[in-house]
């Protein structure tokens, strides 16, 4: 599948031979290099570089992106992930002229999130120079964390200091919870709820309710009527969870109800609600899922979100949730199809 995606403010495409002149200008460009200014590109390792990239895309059909700006259609920079010795290498280099402007932290929750998806086999990682702060944050804020390892790049000097590995957390599905998981989730809930995360419960709520709450998603899951998706970073720490959930109508089995989306609340504005989501999308998928269908709280800010990961508002409440006396909230439901083509109404009486 070849893929292509938009972002809030970028869309990123297949190279075609005709971005040969953007990539050669890119990667000649000095100011680019000022971390590693001995492999600047060459007329020779240009064309040997985007090569590579063109091949990759024709082997795979995915690989690096040229992010250019949505409204203009400006070409910006290169991103994305590619086959590289059992793992997916995520890439980000962008024009100065974009930098400052959190594009190329966009650009790479996206390739975290499309690799997610539909790669989930390869971890993402990123090879990073410590003395690249700016790499080293994008890779942090696209939701990457050091996993302690070190690589020696084949174009290191023989001086030069090794590079970091940063690691993706993963998604797993779960059709049960032993104790470790179970008191692991409780704690995560917990911990979103008092947050003030719309999972379900005000802040504060007591452990007790909240355990209740994950005790009937798990009669759920052993009835075969739930599944979870659990997002683990490297080290095995969880920090997202979520579940699908199928109604007891038989014709609405095509489609499931997303529950409880939680993402460590100490780990906010690095991506992982968009890892999560796309990881619960390939579950659904897997399951042979072709609707999918969630609610959320008006004022909670989650319509926005939700609306990145490609959902449509089709309904909404007025005034159905009270969160307290005097604040009544609307209650909206949004959806989207799991091949992600528009919502089609049947349109009868």
């Amino acid at each position: 599948m070849a893929f292509e995606t938009t972002t809030a403010r970028l869309h990123l495409r297949r190279p075609t031979e005709a971005d040969r002149d953007f990539h050669s200008t890119v990667h000649s460009d000095p100011r680019l290099y000022a971390h590693a200014p001995h492999v600047l590109g060459t007329p020779a390792t240009n064309a040997a570089f985007f090569e590579a990239i063109l091949a990759h895309w024709a082997e795979h059909g995915f690989g690096y992106w040229v992010a250019q700006d949505r409204d203009s259609g400006m070409p910006l920079g290169w991103v994305g992930v590619k086959q590289q010795d059992g793992y997916l290498n995520l890439y980000y280099r962008f024009v100065p002229e974009a930098q400052g402007r959190g594009l190329a932290r966009e650009a790479a929750r996206a390739a975290v999130a499309m690799a997610t998806e539909w790669h989930p086999q390869d971890p993402v990682r990123a090879v990073v120079k410590d003395h690249n702060p700016a790499s080293v944050r994008t890779a942090e804020s696209a939701g990457l964390v050091r996993t302690g390892a070190r690589m020696v790049l084949a174009d290191d000097l023989p001086d030069e200091p090794d590079s970091a590995v940063f690691e993706a957390p993963r998604v797993s599905r779960l059709e049960a919870l032993d104790d470790g998981v179970r008191a692991e989730v409780l704690a995560l809930w917990t911990a979103v709820n008092d947050a003030g995360g719309a999972v379900g419960f005000l802040p504060g709520a007591p452990s007790e309710r909240v355990a209740s709450a994950l005790a009937a998603h798990e009669e759920q899951m052993a009835a075969g009527a739930a599944v979870a998706g659990a997002l683990r970073e490297p080290d095995g720490t969880l920090v997202g969870w979520a579940w699908w959930v199928r109604t007891a109508n038989p014709l609405l089995h095509h489609g499931r109800w997303l529950y409880r989306v939680m993402v460590d609340p100490t780990r906010q504005r690095r991506g992982l609600g968009l890892s999560l989501m796309a990881g619960m999308h390939r579950i659904a998928r897997e399951d042979g899922v072709e609707l999918l269908q969630l609610g959320v709280r008006s004022g909670s800010g989650a319509s926005g979100f939700y609306a990145r990961c490609g959902y449509t508002e089709v309904g909404r409440i007025p005034g159905a949730i009270r969160v307290a006396p005097g604040d009544d909230r609307d209650d909206v439901t949004m959806a989207r199809r799991v091949d992600g083509r528009p919502l089609v109404p049947h349109g009868g009486a």
